[in-house]
């Protein structure tokens, strides 16, 4: 009885008497990344039970992986060379550069690619997990849906709606640029889309269609691509092929607008002359194109950065609300 009179409080007990899971009421005692509610809680309970943490334990529990991860879907190792995905990890970095986090990065659409990934988080190498470019029926949403780890996802799912995410008025952007074409005086306004097993390719295409219907427009003048610039160039020149009368273009990605002007300049077509052009993104090399580009900003550093945040948020045990990021459009020569 006498030793039972002088057992140590445990860090279960203090979570419980807190009202916080374990690992927040770890987070707290080791002096780490919690909400000031979690930190009151835990350390008022840490008083009360008297708990005073064992050494070695303590040792133990600091030993986190200290690194978040960025799981792209996506197999193509130059993809981080995309201006977009440039902008994203600078936003990451810019949120992470205020903590002791490090960033991992990790192509995950293949089978071995997204068991490499289960590897990583299974044995706690990452302390959290940041979710880009999902298409479809993704697995990697399924798979991280199973794991014990904050997840943040850059974009919202085709299917299902996640717990925490970060995304751009894409269907608002793109109506906003088809409403402007229409203002200016065109008429045969075409798009090209962006891929089709994607919410922001399925959101953009839906803007697009949305201002034509209410303008009583024809929007059969679509073709498919793959946000990538030789892919706006391909989706131009059929553009071209199958409908020569029209007289301006949204392109759902600045990527895929550069292409579409490179196309439309090989024809000997003006810009915005014959054709107007309005591209999605507002990348930095949309002001050096020529004609410089109209463009959609969303705030893609912002994106990256609103990522982090969330992410290092959920680790501290707290509970952030999903964030739609505001479009506007910026005008310049390709549709002014």
């Amino acid at each position: 009885m006498g030793t039972e009179a002088r057992r140590r409080p445990t860090l279960d007990e203090v979570a419980l008497r807190a009202g916080v899971s374990r690992s927040v009421a770890s987070r707290v005692i080791n002096d780490r990344d919690a909400s000031r509610n979690a930190r009151e809680a835990v350390h008022k309970a840490v008083r009360e039970l008297g708990y005073v943490p064992n050494p070695t334990a303590r040792a133990l529990a600091t030993q986190q992986a200290g690194s978040v991860l960025l799981a792209v879907s996506h197999d193509d190792p130059e993809l981080f060379a995309d201006p977009f995905f440039a902008q994203v990890i600078v936003g990451i970095n810019a949120a992470l550069e205020k903590t002791d986090l490090v960033l991992m990065l990790l192509l995950a659409d293949t089978d071995h690619g997204r068991a490499r990934l289960e590897g990583v988080l299974r044995s706690r190498r990452a302390d959290g997990i940041m979710l880009l470019n999902l298409h479809g029926d993704d697995p990697l949403y399924h798979l991280a849906q199973q794991l014990d780890l904050p997840v943040v996802l850059g974009g919202r799912p085709l299917r299902g709606e996640p717990a925490w995410y970060v995304d751009a008025d894409n269907r608002g952007g793109a109506r906003l640029a088809t409403e402007h074409l229409i203002a200016s005086g065109r008429r045969r306004i075409a798009a090209i889309t962006g891929r089709e097993d994607t919410q922001v390719g399925v959101a953009r295409y839906q803007g697009y269609r949305e201002a034509m219907a209410v303008a009583g427009l024809d929007h059969t003048r679509v073709e498919p691509a793959d946000f990538t610039e030789a892919g706006g160039a391909q989706a131009m020149a059929r553009l071209l092929d199958r409908r020569p009368d029209l007289d301006a273009v949204f392109a759902a990605s600045d990527m895929m607008a550069a292409g579409a002007l490179r196309t439309l300049t090989a024809a000997g077509r003006s810009v915005p002359g014959d054709v107007a052009v309005v591209g999605f993104d507002d990348l930095p090399f949309a002001r050096r194109t020529a004609p410089p580009l109209t463009t959609v900003h969303q705030p893609v550093q912002d994106l990256g950065r609103e990522m982090a945040k969330m992410l290092i948020s959920l680790m501290a045990g707290e509970h952030p609300s999903p964030l739609i990021l505001p479009t506007h459009l910026v005008l310049r020569a390709s549709a002014p």
